[in-house]
């Protein structure tokens, strides 16, 4: 069965469905086994316990969507190659992808190391908490090269239209990191450091089948292993790409660490319960994230193909179903976060707490299908200038003011603190709409 998936041709909805679900697949499976981690700490652990997890996990996962968000750049440009028909080049572009990214991982890896302590220092992590977060840090951090294997080898297999193997490939990963905490947090009472070598174990055996898998499948791509060496033009395409969508992915996470600042001031119970709707936010933010992901390839590989107008096609259905979703997914979110939130843990302050954060961010649900569908189109175009500029200033201009305005009125809670995200969001939407009217005049309706 041809698992490579051409957008250029047949129903739009159909080939965008037929690749988003494994997408959304793999994504679930990836938000599962880091909740995992929280849910285990939360049944055998205390509020120390799902502070530590919460934050550092909330850092980790700031470091692996920047991975992520970079390695968008060369996905963009394996995805228009193939639409180009030009398999020698797709292979340079992996090429240098490997190369770059494993000088960035080694770099990576160094860093926070050292920096771990200063790091949570500066997210103002509960004393009771500290040594757990700093632990949790540095264990996850030993297993940067292994987050960014996976990311790399996602990122060439969805530029050429496979989404399957990677829903595979993390559904292993989501197997072995139910066994590991399991293991190392019930069983050896390692607590935030059995659950972060859990995970690394997981995206360890993930990589390893990947490899495996990998060796015996046919891609539209020619590679060689002497490719692997940085090819300059290929390496300026996936920059000129990666760069601004990474700063901006970088900017939100680090508006997010500074709202979890922000909450962990307030106290152990807001951060604790902060920590467990962080976790089921990554659950509900996953329509959003395979829609930008399908939009991405979808309109990379008809621009390459020079279908612009199917590739506005796709953008407008991918926002009609994403929010037609997210509608279901705002309602579970604003009336059922109590009982969402118990399944991580059985303290009914640190759910009260969590449930109040997950009614103010709610609304997003919904918001965030539109502002995504327009990153993934802006990428896929391979124009991610705009994406950057909206995501510095969502961060700086909009999210992280209204957030301490919020923590400051009288009788704040994590609701109004909550509130801040849609109401970037409403900010990001309008930002887009800008550029859109901006560019179709540039254009003259071509984009």
């Amino acid at each position: 069965m041809k698992k490579e998936r051409s957008f250029v041709e047949g129903s739009v909805f159909g080939g965008m469905i037929r690749f988003a679900l494994p997408v959304l697949g793999a994504l679930i499976l990836q938000a599962a086994y880091g909740a995992v981690d929280l849910m285990v700490i939360g049944r055998f652990g205390d509020a120390s316990g799902i502070s530590a997890v919460g934050t550092g996990s909330t850092f980790m996962q700031m470091v692996t969507f920047v991975i992520t968000s970079l390695a968008m750049g060369f996905t963009v440009i394996i995805g228009q190659h193939i639409g180009e028909k030009k398999p020698k080049e797709a292979g340079d572009a992996v090429g240098t992808t490997i190369v770059l990214f494993a000088i960035i991982g080694i770099v990576m890896t160094i860093l926070l190391e050292i920096f771990a302590g200063n790091l949570m220092t500066l997210l103002q992590v509960p004393e009771a908490s500290y040594d757990k977060a700093v632990l949790y840090v540095r264990i996850c951090s030993g297993g940067i090269l292994v987050i960014i294997a996976y990311n790399v080898i996602s990122g060439i297999l969805r530029g050429v239209g496979n989404a399957n193997l990677p829903f595979l490939f993390v559904g292993i990963a989501c197997v072995v990191n139910i066994i590991g905490d399991l293991f190392f947090v019930a069983v050896l009472k390692m607590d935030a450091a059995g659950a972060a070598l859990a995970t690394v174990l997981a995206q360890l055996v993930s990589v390893i089948a990947s490899l495996l898998v990998l060796r015996r499948q046919k891609l539209p791509v020619s590679f060689a292993f002497a490719q692997c060496r940085i090819h300059r033009q290929e390496l300026k395409k996936i920059l000129n790409i990666g760069i601004p969508i990474a700063l901006q992915e970088a900017m939100v996470q680090i508006s997010f660490l500074v709202i979890n600042t922000i909450v962990n001031h307030m106290g152990l119970m807001p951060s604790a319960g902060y920590g467990v709707a962080q976790k089921i936010i990554s659950f509900i933010m996953l329509i959003p994230s395979s829609v930008m992901q399908t939009v991405s390839a979808f309109v990379a590989q008809n621009v390459g193909a020079g279908k612009p107008d199917r590739a506005k096609k796709g953008f407008f259905t991918a926002i009609i179903t994403g929010c037609s979703v997210g509608v279901f997914i705002f309602f579970a979110g604003f009336f059922g976060g109590g009982f969402l939130s118990a399944f991580f843990t059985q303290d009914a302050e640190v759910i009260a707490q969590s449930a109040l954060f997950l009614k103010g961010f709610s609304a997003d649900c919904i918001l965030t299908c539109v502002l995504f569908s327009c990153i993934g189109y802006f990428n896929g175009y391979g124009n991610s200038i705009p994406v950057m500029l909206q995501g510095i200033t969502s961060a700086f201009c909009v999210r992280i003011p209204v957030s301490i305005l919020m923590s400051k009125l009288p009788n704040t809670s994590l609701m109004l603190v909550g509130l801040a995200t849609p109401i970037t969001t409403i900010y990001g939407i309008g930002f887009f709409f800008i550029c859109f009217v901006w560019m179709r005049r540039r254009k003259n309706g071509a984009f």
